[in-house]
């Protein structure tokens, strides 16, 4: 078998060719030890703002106690709305020690986006920050939602911070808009009338659905990826065995600049991180470089994991390269590639090695990492995770021989369970037990993998899938357009934008008008940055516009 894992001898000392996936029999088995094992050390921070593990614990069974006492029942679907606050955490343990079914929701989604998500995971509760409850408001009667819990960017501050950052936030930034929504409840409230209640202990097994993570996989229309707890449980003890020989229990600060409704920040910060006791400390905008680097120079950050748009962004902010690296000892770079010259500038700067992961939503999510003794490849994805195979197939010949491309594919305790009421998808993304991820790569002699290039059209902004149908459908419903085509570009700053290619209906039409349109209906990521106004789009016989041409012109 070794000979098919030659990655298994490049492990670095300490890391077990296996895990026990089944250590835990659940998520909430995960927490409870944590809450045992760490009850006085700091959990999370925000904003200056910090809880311990003990506090963290008693919240989140305030929570759970309200969520079970508004008449949620094990199984039901609670969506988690809102950027990295002390309130996330709080609301993902409770939610998971009410036994229900956590769905992620990227708080900047429009409403066309939440409907979707929310009615296709047949949602029944959501907490949402308030900054994004107007365009709940507008979808919220076309949804199943009964329970609507809004909170503020303030709201587990403390009273004299909460004060002040509400107030800017609301009315000095105006990032509130107006909202009326019957019947909701603060998270503060929530948390108070929790106290009254007593919490059953539900039973979870370790095939339970507990998260609903959307993807849209490789192709179409935005898909729920259900992960169960052995899934969860099992990437946490993967990330966990793979990163502990170079880490302290207890000891650890890890930086959480992305947001926690991603897979990636979800499964590395709230699960694994935190169940060896480290203190996470979240950056609700990372865009705002200052305060990351404030927050940096704050907290001796030990461990951060990222994307290649933040490292590169903060290489170049003036402030950057004068902060004190010394305690940092792990950065992960995933979501999307890191680029060869930011990881050389990255470990000439900080002088931490930049070790680029690769994962999917899928495999709940990480696959592969690279070695973190200092033997890591820049420009590769690195070794298959212990517990996980990885191989390299072609369709027609079968197993691909060294060297030569063909589609990634994985098979693990961490790939999930299928796609919530998709069975075809299901079938035609786990096929034999492999999951079939779309990506084009090859394998080396001494088992590091690199991506070669992607199977499909999808478009990868900063890390976060962008699928050119959904573009399409919503470019092609403005009454002016008669054909749209998608494509992603390369781009410095975000690795790939969004290009679209327009046949006018209406010869009125214009660029600006276009963009405006695509504002209103998608996310800021997935809004084209150019337009190319065509009389005629290729296509094949079948009528297929053919994206591959507009590719390469």
């Amino acid at each position: 078998m070794n000979d098919q894992r030659p990655w298994l001898k490049h492990y670095p000392k300490g890391i077990p060719v296996n895990i026990d996936p089944d250590a835990f029999p659940s998520v909430v088995a995960v927490m409870e030890d944590m809450f045992a094992k760490y009850p006085d050390e700091r959990a999370f921070a925000c904003m200056g703002k910090e809880l311990t593990f003990r506090q963290v614990d008693q919240y989140a069974q305030q929570f759970g106690a309200y969520l079970h006492s508004r008449g949620l029942q094990p199984g039901d679907k609670i969506a988690l709305m809102m950027p990295n606050l002390l309130q996330y955490p709080i609301a993902l343990y409770g939610a998971f020690r009410a036994g229900l079914v956590v769905v992620n929701t990227n708080p900047l989604y429009t409403p066309r986006e939440m409907k979707h998500q929310f009615n296709d995971a047949g949602v029944k509760a959501v907490v949402i920050a308030e900054n994004f409850a107007a365009n709940l408001e507008t979808i919220l009667k076309e949804t199943g939602i009964t329970t609507v819990i809004t909170t503020s960017i303030g709201e587990m501050l403390g009273f004299a911070k909460k004060v002040v950052v509400n107030f800017v936030v609301r009315n000095l930034k105006g990032m509130v808009p107006k909202y009326s929504i019957d019947n909701t409840v603060t998270f503060k409230e929530a948390l108070r009338q929790g106290k009254k209640f007593k919490l059953p202990t539900f039973e979870s097994h370790p095939e339970d659905v507990v998260a609903l993570q959307y993807t849209g996989g490789t192709t179409g229309v935005s898909k729920g990826a259900m992960l169960t707890n052995r899934n969860l449980v099992a990437n946490m003890m993967q990330i966990r065995s793979w990163m502990m020989p170079f880490l302290e229990e207890r000891k650890e600060i890890v930086l959480c600049p992305l947001p926690l409704y991603h897979i990636f920040a979800f499964t590395v910060n709230c699960m694994a991180m935190a169940s060896v006791g480290a203190l996470n400390v979240l950056i609700t905008n990372p865009r705002d470089l200052g305060s990351v680097i404030k927050t940096m120079q704050d907290y001796r950050i030990t461990l951060m994991p990222g994307v290649n748009t933040l490292f590169n962004a903060l290489l170049n902010h003036k402030d950057f390269s004068s902060l004190d690296f010394s305690a940092l000892k792990i950065t992960v770079g995933g979501a999307m590639a890191v680029q060869r010259s930011v990881a050389e500038k990255w470990q000439q700067v900080t002088g931490c090695i930049l070790a680029e992961g690769y994962g999917l939503t899928e495999s709940s999510p990480v696959v592969s990492t690279n070695p973190l003794d200092g033997t890591a490849r820049i420009g590769t994805i690195g070794l298959p995770l212990p517990s996980t195979d990885v191989r390299i197939w072609d369709e027609e010949t079968g197993l691909c021989p060294l060297g030569e491309p063909g589609e990634i594919q994985v098979k693990g305790p961490q790939v999930m369970k299928g796609y919530y009421n998709r069975a075809e998808e299901t079938a035609s993304m786990i096929r034999d037990g492999w999951l079939c991820t779309g990506d084009i790569g090859v394998m080396d002699k001494d088992g590091f993998f690199k991506i070669v290039d992607r199977m499909k059209d999808m478009i990868l902004v900063s890390g976060f899938n962008v699928y050119p149908n959904e573009i399409e459908e919503v470019v092609s419903a403005h009454p002016k357009v008669m054909e749209v085509a998608a494509i992603g570009i390369p781009d410095n700053k975000s690795g790939e934008v969004v290009k679209i290619f327009v046949v006018k209906k209406d010869s009125s039409l214009t660029e600006k008008e276009l963009i405006a349109y695509c504002r209103d209906n998608l996310t800021g990521y997935k809004v084209p940055k150019e337009v190319t106004f065509r009389d005629e789009l290729p296509k094949t016989n079948v009528g297929k516009i053919l994206r591959r041409a507009l590719r390469e012109t």
